[in-house]
């Protein structure tokens, strides 16, 4: 999905697999695009601690040619410097989802719980949980 659609309609789903115990997540929720001109210094840290957490080949990728684009030169990514000391570039952006709703399956035992963030009488954010048909 590109940022621009992000932007657009901010609402994403992300789902993990796990194949040895028959277990699927399906989290949904709104996303929080964090780029170099967000305003918050929290978040342009976070982005921060992530760009030096990542190794100095993953940077690299962010200097190259869009992805998904025909091939118009035969540079390789070796061919691109970067100061291992600088900050992050322009192209790297921090995805954040904050969920507002866990599908979760079951396979072995076909068992599915689906829990929704809702806000409570008193105001208060909180999680419900229910069992459904598979």
């Amino acid at each position: 999905m590109q940022i621009e659609e992000l932007n657009h309609c901010p609402f994403a789903e992300i789902c993990w697999y796990f194949t040895d115990s028959w277990e699927q997540f399906r989290i949904n929720g709104r996303v929080d695009v964090i780029d170099g001109s967000n305003p918050n210094p929290a978040k342009l840290q976070q982005r921060e601690k992530l760009w030096f957490a990542s190794a100095i080949k993953s940077r690299l990728q962010y200097l190259g040619p869009n992805p998904g684009l025909p091939c118009l030169s035969e540079q390789s990514p070796d061919e691109f410097f970067l100061d291992p000391s600088s900050g992050p570039v322009a192209t790297f952006c921090l995805l954040v989802l904050e969920p507002d709703q866990v599908d979760y399956l079951n396979l072995k035992s076909n068992q599915r719980i689906v829990s929704t963030l809702s806000r409570s009488a008193n105001g208060e954010m909180c999680w419900n949980s229910e069992m459904i048909n598979p």
